[in-house]
């Protein structure tokens, strides 16, 4: 008697019941299917979907589809129509109907045609604000939802303080607790409570990447087990115990020698095993065949293979190249044990039930479009980008005079829409596929010369191109603030790249017939060169590029105010522009709504309130340059500076100023024990004449312990609004085990003993602090059961 309703199918049953029942009924090559993942663009054949195509590249099923909108320019109604006919044969057209699920590209909003252009990763960590990171990430999931996209390749967790790496734009900066705090709010807004009306989120790189030898991409990191896991691992511990993180990335790099893809000791033992993680572990595109053909530690496909999925690397991506028939031979050969691969398919087969993808497969085409580019969405991306505005100087220049009448707006970042973007958004992360394709005749291979190509691409109604968003630049964005009465000039002046100094008369003259001067300099992101930053993309140069440098200058010498701002996803060394610059704004890669996110900051009508989610070196010779060395770093022992430049950075991380003025008052700080929490309150008053947002950041020193510890760890923060006059009071619980650590023998503990807790506006600019004696016994805790910060504003 057959089976009328396979346990596997009955949704009233137990998760763990349904999966164990279908992996039972699975043939090996059913199993190892479910870890594979197929380009979109390989399933569209002679420009036009074919059903039976599709269904002779996966007869056993498929685990994932690759990215239909960071590939295609498809709209969302013909993005959610593929998406459903791909998933059509998986269901109807296979033995046992496991449906797949397509991945996407999220960092700064959706890789998609039509979605909503959210500030690169770096620039919403410019915020310094959760709650508005948590509405970034609903967005990203309602868009992806609509058309059927259920797993996100973010948020970028690595810790970055290595400027000359091209992917620092894409992170949340330099500091663990920041970075874990803002990627928890990404998750929460991605994920929800319940998958089945959400989308996994995928930390990514674990571990380590950020801090590569000579800020080179894939580079070796050499790190100490101390370093990787207080540091590097605490992001990630953060977002998987905070907001139950269902999927994991790998990085590219070796730690210590050991590829993380195929390291147990770093994806078994450091990430299950020590942090708890229960999910998916997704590999970064070619990190598998790269065990073979970039770190050497394979002599064959089926050994990378091996390695890779012993090690704890569950899906293959981007393309099934070695979980596949290389796979089933270790299998077959013994060298592998089948329970190995049953172990990875459970935890896929587990997420596809946790999406609720069995009982709904399919999504409502013809619906998806209205979930893109609403004026809701807008509201919120605009907002984002004020916010994200970090003010580094200001005498007074800004927010611009209501009396002015003439203003230049000058630079190369002025007037260009592709100078909004960071390297993972749409359509700048897709000149890989478009404008490799023009240039095929000098074709440049993005994965280093190991043996893949480009991006698989389709043509006709498939293709991508330049599709971009309403976008609005500084110039557009100013000349709707300012209006008619305003008279607004613009000038270019130069390139982001090469020598050409042609345009400097005119801004020059441009610069002296005006009252203020905003010039926009910029850098450009992406992975297609021409660029200044962006994945693949590192410097041995911290100095804006081009003639830049030189064309500020220029307009220096004409004695008009000059309101720089920094239109850029690197971190560059600013110390010659902020000697000739009136105000100084960063500004990291804002998006689509980036040009009136500025103007409502540079005519006052939002006072600034972004703050640096990493530290402004001098120069590239500091390198690297962060808030919270050990104790005995940030300066250079025994005269304390270099013998050509201060020590100190040009710039501290958390700075940022604003229009008004705020006064820290009543600092108390009381308890505790090693096991008991700390309290500490404070009152924050806006002493100005202008509605601000404070940002107040609490920072801890451990001044006597068994290891050397940070001079000052950032432990907990509040983003508060403020009216003219107006005291509120903030209090920090702060659990004990936010200050553990590993000591000599590598227990995470808290040791009794004196503390020092400040509080202020930077890292730098501590307005009030208080020493407290710790006490009890020392205590042993586990990092996945650090308690975060808990923050109440009244």
């Amino acid at each position: 008697m057959t089976d009328p309703q396979p346990r596997y199918k009955d949704p009233a049953r137990r998760l763990d019941e349904r999966v164990a029942d279908l992996l039972a009924r699975m043939t090996l090559e059913e199993k190892i299917a479910q870890l594979g993942c197929l380009w979109s663009t390989t399933l569209v054949h002679d420009d036009a979907f074919d059903a039976d195509y599709v269904a002779a590249k996966m007869p056993h099923g498929m685990g994932q589809v690759t990215r239909i909108g960071a590939s295609t320019g498809l709209r969302p109604r013909e993005s959610a129509a593929l998406m459903n006919q791909i998933q059509r044969v998986a269901v109807e057209r296979t033995r046992l109907g496991i449906p797949i699920f397509v991945h996407e590209e999220s960092v700064g909003g959706f890789c998609h045609r039509d979605a909503t252009v959210f500030p690169q990763g770096i620039g919403l960590a410019a915020t310094w604000n959760p709650a508005l990171i948590e509405q970034v990430a609903g967005v990203i999931r309602e868009q992806m939802l609509a058309v059927g996209a259920r797993l996100g390749l973010a948020p970028v967790l690595d810790i970055a303080r290595d400027p000359r790496w091209g992917r620092v734009e894409e992170s949340y900066g330099e500091d663990p607790v920041l970075s874990g705090t803002l990627g928890t709010a990404y998750v929460r807004g991605l994920q929800t409570e319940d998958l089945r009306s959400g989308v996994v989120a995928t930390g990514k790189h674990f571990l380590g990447y950020a801090m590569s030898e000579g800020g080179r991409n894939w580079g070796p990191v050499q790190l100490g087990p101390r370093e990787l896991r207080e540091v590097y691992a605490e992001p990630f511990a953060a977002v998987i115990r905070d907001a139950g993180l269902a999927a994991i990335m790998n990085s590219y790099a070796s730690v210590d020698g050991l590829p993380c893809a195929g390291s147990p000791a770093i994806l078994t033992d450091l990430l299950r095993g020590e942090l708890g993680f229960e999910g998916a572990v997704v590999a970064d595109y070619w990190s598998i065949p790269q065990l073979l053909r970039f770190h050497r530690v394979a002599a064959d496909r089926g050994a990378a293979a091996r390695i890779a999925l012993a090690a704890g690397l569950d899906m293959e991506l981007p393309s099934t190249e070695f979980y596949s028939q290389p796979l089933i031979e270790e299998v077959e050969a013994g060298r592998l044990p089948v329970e190995v691969v049953d172990t990875a398919v459970r935890r896929v087969l587990s997420m596809k039930f946790q999406l609720g993808l069995f009982e709904q497969p399919y999504v409502d085409a013809e619906a998806a479009s209205a979930k893109f580019q609403t004026t809701e969405q807008r509201d919120l991306a605009r907002q984002v980008a004020a916010e994200s505005v970090i003010l580094l100087a200001n005498d007074g220049t800004l927010p611009l005079a209501s009396r002015l009448k003439r203003v230049a707006v000058i630079g190369p970042g002025a007037d260009d829409q592709r100078l909004l973007q960071g390297d993972y958004h749409y359509p700048t992360h897709l000149e890989s596929i478009y404008l490799a394709q023009r240039q095929a005749s000098n074709p440049q291979n993005l994965m280093g010369n190991q043996g893949e190509g480009l991006t698989p691409h389709a043509g006709g109604a498939y293709a991508p191109g330049p599709h971009y968003t309403p976008h609005v630049t500084p110039l557009a964005g100013l000349r709707a603030a300012l209006g008619d009465d305003v008279e607004l000039m613009y000038a270019k002046g130069c390139e982001v790249l090469g020598d050409d100094r042609s345009g400097f008369d005119a801004a020059v003259e441009t610069a002296r017939a005006a009252e203020v001067a905003v010039v926009v300099v910029a850098g450009k992101s992406g992975l297609h060169r021409p660029v200044t930053v962006g994945e693949a993309n590192d410097a041995t140069n911290l100095d804006l590029t081009g003639v830049q440098n030189e064309l500020i200058a220029a307009l220096a010498a004409t004695g008009t105010p000059l309101v720089v701002v920094v239109l850029s996803g690197r971190v560059h060394s600013l110390e010659r522009i902020a000697a000739q610059a009136n105000a100084l704004i960063q500004f990291f890669p804002p998006g689509e709504e980036g040009g009136s996110g500025l103007a409502d900051v540079l005519t006052g009508a939002v006072s600034p309130s972004g703050r640096l989610p990493v530290t402004l070196p001098r120069s590239v010779g500091q390198v690297p340059v962060f808030a919270g060395y050990r104790a005995g770093g940030g300066r250079s022992m025994f005269f304390g500076d270099y013998t050509d430049s201060p020590t100190s950075p040009l710039f501290a991380f958390g700075h940022g100023l604003s229009y008004t003025s705020f006064a820290y008052e009543q600092l108390t700080v009381e308890g505790g024990t090693t096991r008991d929490p700390i309290q500490v309150s404070l009152v924050v008053r806006n002493t100005g004449e202008r509605a601000g947002d404070e940002v107040v950041q609490l920072y801890v020193q451990d001044q006597i312990a068994s290891v050397a510890r940070p001079d000052q760890i950032l432990v907990g923060f509040a983003r508060v609004p403020l009216e003219p006059g107006q005291a509120r009071s903030i209090s920090f619980t702060v659990h004990p085990s936010r200050l553990a650590f590993y000591d000599p023998q590598m227990r995470f503990v808290v040791e009794p003993g004196a503390f020092r807790f400040g509080v202020g506006a930077s890292s730098a600019d501590i307005r009030a602090e208080q020493s407290i004696e710790i006490t009890g016994e020392v205590a042993e805790y586990r990092q996945r059961e650090i308690v975060a910060t808990k923050v109440t504003i009244e």
